[in-house]
């Protein structure tokens, strides 16, 4: 049988295009990684400059309506919202979601995800009302999607009970903050941070309404989690002493109140050789 040269060159043609492909897949894959690092750190301004690439990248691969151009933008909205930048947060947030929707459809769980995030933003700006609406569109699609142990529904959850505090409706907010903490233990155990988080979430609350007998051993119990899951220098222990410390001194334990705020206070110190 005969190939033809332009066959051959046809074929040629498609390898290149692959391998092309494959490296800018591959270039994306690798920015969002030294993003997620850089993020970690607290190097913000970096990253976003590195999220920019990515973004970029993405759209010269993908065609400007990929869903991992969505997740470019959605990094960039992460990365200005924590420099303060709403604006420009918000303008990322929105194009992630118009794509999202549009591809994925409009009950996709990343769909949601970009809802909560946006949520958190207006959160963030005081837009009480708004954000309420965005957290509950996406309680609504992550339920439905997957059902209502999952701990993605807990996010949902725990964001919606943290708005409900800030507004003083207690009762909605401990309700909340509970069903968080019950999907995060079926799914993770009983000494996973995330029940650390929820437990000493929990404890503020309790801790505002006055109710501090109820809120010391959820802080204890959280303090023992982090500990053990986290080792004892982490700052999520330092924070936990502080609280505990906090609540010592409003019931009169000055004593106790001191020795946990120089705990914290030796944790915040810098390690020798760093």
């Amino acid at each position: 049988m005969k190939i033809s040269r332009y066959s051959i060159l046809l074929v040629a043609l498609s390898l290149l295009v692959t391998v092309s492909t494959f490296a800018q897949e591959e270039l994306w894959i690798q920015l969002n990684a030294e993003v997620l690092m850089l993020y970690q750190e607290g190097r913000y301004s970096e990253a976003a400059k590195v999220a920019e690439e990515a973004l970029k990248v993405a759209e010269k691969t993908y065609g400007p309506e990929h869903p991992r151009v969505a997740t470019s933008l959605n990094n960039l909205g992460a990365l200005y919202k924590d420099q303060g930048n709403y604006d420009e947060a918000a303008l990322f947030y929105n194009r992630a979601l118009e794509i999202r929707e549009k591809v994925l459809g409009k009950d996709h769980p990343r769909v949601a995800t970009t809802l909560h995030n946006l949520g958190l933003l207006y959160y963030s700006q005081g837009r009480y009302a708004e954000a309420e609406s965005l957290y509950k569109r996406a309680l609504t699609i992550d339920k439905k999607a997957l059902g209502k142990n999952d701990p993605d529904l807990a996010r949902d959850l725990s964001s919606l009970a943290r708005l409900y505090e800030t507004q003083g409706r207690y009762a909605e907010a401990e309700t909340f903050y509970g069903r968080a903490l019950k999907i995060h233990e079926k799914a993770f155990g009983k000494g996973h941070p995330l029940v650390g988080a929820d437990l000493s979430s929990l404890a503020g609350l309790y801790e505002t309404q006055g109710r501090y007998v109820e809120a010391e051993p959820l802080y204890r119990r959280s303090l023992n989690i982090f500990e053990k899951a986290l080792g004892k220098d982490h700052p999520d222990v330092a924070k936990t002493l502080e609280n505990m410390a906090r609540l010592y001194k409003k019931i009169g334990k000055q004593e106790e109140a001191a020795n946990l705020e120089e705990r914290a206070r030796k944790i915040h110190l810098p390690k020798s050789g760093t």
